[in-house]
């Protein structure tokens, strides 16, 4: 009796595991940051039905990201500049993409990761900002991963000692909003309000002398924005 329960445990842990196996695994997106042949294989397809005309080289750069927005908003799909399973059907591309992220987004980061932990310093930073506000705080962290002054992944940026003050108070622990989450989405996929500045802060409320010696390129909502 016993050796049959055996035997039958193991035909249902063999079931279970082929049946994991078959099942279909989710599809990856192709983003800001992505790179590889499905990056190239979506150019082609953008570059050929008047979407994109810049080089077919593989990496989902600026350009990449305008055609994916222009494809999305010509086909009714949602305009965030993500490649998504909808948009890489709508593209004639299906299975699950392979991709390497650049460093910008942290190697071995999941992109889904990296909106949380951005979010949740947006909203300790900025929430109750106007949204371009929010967006630009998350810009700012982006500006500094490719920055050869700053760490080289989202979450060493934010977590660099001293950098923010929701680090240091806690606040980046709090549960972000969903607007938080679409602006960390927004910075992501390549919108910067900043126009590649470095730091920000509120005029207000700064103590340090050192960030007043910085270049004030834009103001918005109650911070100042600097290089």
């Amino acid at each position: 009796m016993k050796k049959r329960s055996m035997r039958l445990c193991a035909a249902l842990m063999t079931t279970a595991l082929l049946l994991l196996a078959a099942a279909p695994q989710a599809s990856a997106a192709l983003y800001w940051g992505s790179s590889g042949e499905q990056v190239r294989q979506m150019q082609r397809k953008l570059r050929q039905w008047g979407y994109y005309d810049g080089d077919v080289d593989g990496v989902f750069g600026q350009a990449t990201y305008n055609a994916v927005v222009y494809f999305q908003k010509k086909n009714g799909l949602t305009a965030d500049g993500v490649a998504g399973s909808r948009t890489l059907e709508a593209l004639g591309i299906s299975g699950s993409p392979a991709q390497t992220v650049a460093a910008s987004s942290g190697a071995g980061i999941s992109y889904s990761s990296d909106v949380e932990l951005l979010a949740r310093l947006i909203h300790g930073e900025a929430r109750g900002e106007p949204y371009v506000g929010m967006v630009a705080v998350g810009a700012v962290v982006l500006n500094r991963v490719r920055s050869s002054r700053f760490p080289n992944t989202i979450a060493a940026v934010i977590y660099q000692a001293g950098a923010f003050d929701a680090v240091a108070d806690g606040q980046i622990n709090l549960t972000p909003s969903e607007q938080c989450r679409r602006a960390a989405r927004d910075a992501l996929n390549g919108w910067d309000p900043t126009g590649g500045c470095l730091y920000y802060y509120n005029p207000a409320t700064a103590t340090s002398k050192w960030i007043w010696t910085r270049e004030v390129r834009l103001n918005i909502g109650a911070h100042s924005f600097a290089v």
